[in-house]
């Protein structure tokens, strides 16, 4: 089973456009959203949700207002001000843990004499998983204010690999976050291969050698797309040199083409149209192909 895991140093690149258009193009994959902060490529394939699950991480600190003395000393051992106290009464103050503040470190819990502090897991999110179009799809929304996105991720791509061995599927293909956080690490640890889809731009050269030293430290091969390469020639030709010199192929350039967005403003990908721009994104998922097949 081979594992291609779409990623950017930055959002906006076009990553999940193309990604979309690859579940499109390959033979029987199944598809993962790892995008949990900004999950969308459900809007292009349209999944049917099939299945939903409580995603739990992490612990908070809630305080049941009958079981409160009213001490205080919650308040005085957060670091965090997450502890305010909420109203007085005859019998004293009560407080309460705001939900927002609280880093869920437990202090509160410990330190309360009378035990008043409850200390639940957390519901952070939920994954789904769904069918479309391409074939079956595993994806995920975190919850507002939710932490633990790198957890969800790898939450996401472990039912992945569940239903591609089910499913008898030799391909997963990931839809990874921008950037070099927890997220992308857990998105591409382990992976096959690992494309990352940079701009012709001064900043989007800066996030590629940044992501590619990620891969690098990790030890997944990389390969590099140029979307929108014809806004600035000279500069997609000095990052595909770049790239090279760091050990990734380049794979491919796609022109800038507005019937891009038409085709999103269907639900479609770009693949899925006459549009010169599609036949571009078929060439690099041919070479993507004779890559993992190598590897």
């Amino acid at each position: 089973m081979k594992e291609l895991v779409i990623i950017s140093g930055k959002g906006g690149t076009g990553k999940t456009s193309l990604a979309a258009s690859f579940a499109l193009l390959a033979p029987r994959p199944v598809v993962a959203d790892c995008d949990v902060d900004a999950a969308d490529l459900h809007l292009l394939l349209a999944p049917q949700i099939r299945e939903r699950h409580e995603f739990r991480s992490g612990r908070q600190a809630v305080v049941r207002p009958e079981a409160c003395t009213g001490c205080g000393i919650c308040a005085e051992v957060c670091r965090f001000g997450a502890v305010q106290q909420r109203e007085q009464t005859e019998e004293g103050a009560v407080y309460g843990i705001d939900p927002v503040a609280c880093e869920g470190c437990g202090v509160c819990v410990h330190e309360c004499p009378e035990s008043a502090i409850d200390f639940p897991e957390c519901v952070c999110g939920e994954w789904m998983l769904s069918d479309t179009r391409s074939g079956p799809m595993v994806h995920a929304r975190l919850g507002i204010a939710a932490e633990n996105s790198g957890k969800l991720v790898t939450t996401v791509r472990q039912q992945a690999r569940c239903v591609a061995e089910q499913g008898r599927h030799d391909l997963i293909i990931v839809d990874g976050p921008p950037g070099i956080g927890c997220p992308v690490i857990a998105s591409l640890t382990g992976a096959s291969l690992v494309l990352v889809v940079t701009e012709p731009t001064v900043s989007g050269e800066h996030d590629l050698e940044r992501v590619l030293q990620l891969a690098r430290h990790f030890e997944v091969p990389a390969a590099v797309c140029v979307n929108k390469w014809d806004l600035n020639p000279d500069h997609a030709g000095r990052i595909e040199e770049m790239a090279t010199e760091t050990g990734a192929v380049p794979v491919g350039r796609v022109r800038y083409d507005r019937e891009v967005t038409k085709a999103q403003v269907d639900v479609k990908t770009v693949v899925e149209t006459d549009a010169d721009a599609g036949q571009d994104v078929r060439q690099v998922w041919g070479r993507l192909v004779s890559l993992m097949e190598k590897g």
